[in-house]
């Protein structure tokens, strides 16, 4: 009886590891600025040899400690202690987080750590404002992808996020959604084509579009020639609020939703009904957040991302989606789930 009351006696572990978590954060963030994933790829090392590599400043220490925290959290593993250790990569980060396999996703971790990293910081003024706390804050202009599209470094680093975040969910909607019962697909902010190329990779007869702003479209071109798909996705220019979008039977949009208010959710929405045929489908791969909003911790994050990049812009729930898309003219709506916290969610017109 006792042990039980001992057992359910409530504790601070659990505030104190969210409260804290900038730590662990910090942590596997600095270890992927430093490429130490890619450095371990293959092979064990000491902590003197890392140091080394480093030019680390440090005292051994700390250098252990460092180390010894990624052994932790499941990121590294160990052979022996402190001085006589061999640290190498865990499973999972050797798939995907080695810069130099195709696996590779710590594009969104690069970005994390140079960018938003600083700007969750004033979470709170963004509560308090609801005003972005992203670079915008400071330049006074709050179009955060006019800004970011023309620092070629920044933009770079974007779409390998975007590209990195998003592999796994590709993969698999191409795998549960039969894109063979269609000949035509548009992607709208589409980035760098990824989506496109996975679908065109894997049904031969569909002809797709990836459309973006124009300083994307070199990029996705130059990514699409490496997979030889160059003759079946064309990289098209344009405003999604602003242009006409592309004529296909199924229009795709991946975090995209996600960066508007809702006026805007919903008028982007209409546009895609408008440009689809009577056949149409629209479907949106976003981190939809469960409709009873307790669940799915990384979309609720995602949402308040979303107040850090764009001030009134947000995450959403099926019910906000079939809500939106039944104002639109559409008919029903589907929603199938992807890789970790991602959903796709499907309207058919």
């Amino acid at each position: 009886m006792n042990e039980q009351k001992e057992q359910q006696q409530p504790t601070p572990a659990h505030i104190m590891q969210v409260g804290m978590g900038f730590w662990a954060s910090k942590t596997l963030l600095t270890a992927v600025k430093f490429k130490l994933f890619t450095l371990l790829a293959g092979t064990k090392l000491s902590a003197a040899a890392i140091k080394k590599e480093y030019s680390l400043q440090t005292t051994d220490r700390h250098v252990y400690d460092w180390l010894d925290t990624l052994v932790a959290l499941g990121f590294l593993q160990r052979d022996g202690l402190l001085a006589d250790a061999l640290y190498y990569n865990a499973v999972e980060t050797d798939i995907f987080l080695d810069t130099k396999k195709p696996s590779y996703m710590g594009g969104i971790l690069e970005m994390g750590n140079n960018r938003l990293y600083r700007f969750w910081g004033d979470l709170d003024e963004g509560l308090k404002t609801g005003l972005p706390q992203n670079e915008s804050k400071h330049a006074g202009n709050m179009n955060f992808f006019e800004d970011l599209y023309k620092d070629e470094s920044k933009l770079h680093e974007f779409m390998n996020a975007m590209s990195g975040i998003q592999t796994g969910n590709f993969m698999t909607l191409v795998r549960k959604f039969d894109f063979s019962k269609y000949k035509s697909l548009a992607d709208i902010g589409g980035a760098d084509g990824w989506l496109s190329i996975q679908v065109a990779l894997n049904h031969a007869s569909i002809k797709c579009t990836t459309f973006d702003l124009p300083p994307v479209e070199a990029l996705a071109k130059k990514k699409i020639a490496q997979f030889n798909l160059s003759d079946r996705i064309q990289a098209l220019s344009g405003d999604i609020l602003k242009d006409t979008l592309p004529s296909a039977e199924v229009i795709t949009m991946g975090n995209i939703l996600h960066g508007f208010n809702e006026a805007t959710k919903q008028a982007v929405i209409k546009k895609v009904y408008d440009s689809l045929p009577g056949n149409g489908v629209f479907i949106a791969i976003e981190n939809v957040i469960d409709d009873d909003r307790n669940k799915n911790v990384f979309g609720l994050l995602m949402s308040l991302n979303m107040l850090i990049e764009n001030g009134d812009a947000f995450d959403y729930t099926p019910a906000d989606f079939d809500k939106w898309t039944k104002a639109a003219g559409f008919k029903r709506i589907e929603i199938i789930p992807l890789a970790g916290p991602t959903s796709a969610v499907i309207a058919y017109k």
